[in-house]
């Protein structure tokens, strides 16, 4: 997923899915059962629609047309719970989906393929890491290049053992922690829980 060429097509590539999250509020529970809840509340941009729009290559008419594509593509995944198309290729998206890990082993927002935030269970160590996804030196440049930045804040409440995380502040109280995240140049959210 990581290279190092330049150019729109490379992007949307690297980024596979071709979303990009811009700005968001994101909270997780994790039970040291493996119970688990997310929920993202944000905005998310379709890079080939931005892209598009930006280089004046897509029309109204076509626009209309991407703009039911990725409502169909989002909405499909039963844990979409509110979808809006805001203007310039950027939506309007809440997220909600919860179970139990040691059950899936992995969970994604949005999926696979656009994996911006993934919990996964190891049932060989009884851990469970949540792992943000980290872009290369030239995606964040060419990010920028084309005006898009991210910012938001993640928020995981845990009453799991914490083995590590490189959170950005810590609530004493109700095991809190919290990412700030106030570009793609600071480091990806990373966090190991252990269930024994």
């Amino acid at each position: 997923m990581i290279g190092r060429l330049f150019g729109a097509l490379f992007l949307m590539v690297v980024l596979n899915g071709c979303y990009f999250p811009l700005k968001f509020d994101i909270e997780v529970e994790i039970s040291r059962q493996g119970f688990y809840k997310i929920t993202f509340d944000g905005y998310v941009v379709y890079l080939p629609l931005y892209q598009g729009l930006r280089d004046g290559k897509i029309k109204p008419s076509e626009e209309a047309k991407k703009v039911e594509y990725v409502k169909t593509d989002i909405t499909r995944d039963s844990s979409t719970k509110d979808f809006k198309y805001v203007k310039k290729g950027r939506f309007k998206v809440t997220w909600i989906k919860e179970g139990d890990i040691t059950r899936q082993k992995m969970v994604t927002f949005m999926r696979r393929n656009a994996a911006f935030l993934t919990i996964q269970y190891s049932k060989k160590r009884y851990t469970i890491e949540v792992l943000g996804t980290s872009l290369s030196t030239a995606q964040k440049k060419q990010l920028r290049t084309i005006g898009l930045d991210m910012f938001g804040e993640i928020r995981i409440k845990t009453d799991a053992k914490v083995v590590s995380h490189n959170a950005t502040k810590k609530g004493t109280a109700d095991k809190f922690y919290v990412w700030k995240i106030n570009g793609v140049n600071g480091p990806s959210p990373k966090m190991v829980l252990s269930l024994i």
